[in-house]
């Protein structure tokens, strides 16, 4: 195989060896990126959580998740079962209930989840910090171009001939 020439479209780099970021590749077509955009997503995440505790139906999940509109939490699910990490269970009554329900999978992804929301809740402060360092930055900056703009206004101004 020529050098640059993927294995397959899925391919996106080597992962024996020593861990290398680059093995997320950017092309669309790799399935490392298309799996951490789905599993990483707020929508995700959220009815990943929620899933945990037990099996809810359509509607408890929607008003369980403050802001998802019925369209992106139909998507939410569709795509999650496909990924094989939410089971969908429809039982035959009139309206029809639907059920859904985390996988065995889908328990391991909650695991690291919730490892993920841990180290949120352990370094909030700092990012709180952190932002609110950054913002006295930004507004510095921005105040000092604006005077330097100014200044450079007056200065064109008295530099240019009065017209009458």
């Amino acid at each position: 195989m020529e050098d640059g020439t993927s294995k397959s479209p899925g391919y996106c780099g080597d992962t024996d060896g020593d861990y290398d970021v680059l093995q997320w590749d950017t092309r669309e077509d790799c399935e490392v990126r298309q799996i951490l955009d789905r599993v990483a997503d707020k929508w995700s995440l959220l009815v990943i959580a929620l899933l945990d505790r037990r099996s809810l139906r359509f509607t408890e999940l929607r008003r369980m998740i403050d802001g998802i509109s019925q369209r992106m939490l139909t998507r939410t699910l569709r795509h999650l079962e496909r990924d094989g990490l939410v089971s969908r269970t429809v039982h035959p009554t009139v309206p029809p209930r639907v059920d859904y329900e985390l996988t065995a999978l889908g328990a391991t992804l909650h695991t690291t989840i919730r490892a993920l929301v841990t180290w949120t809740e352990e370094h909030q402060g700092q990012i709180a910090a952190a932002r609110a360092a950054f913002d006295r930055r930004a507004a510095a900056e921005q105040e000092a171009a604006a005077r330097e703009a100014a200044e450079r206004e007056a200065i064109a101004r008295d530099a240019l001939p009065v017209r009458r």
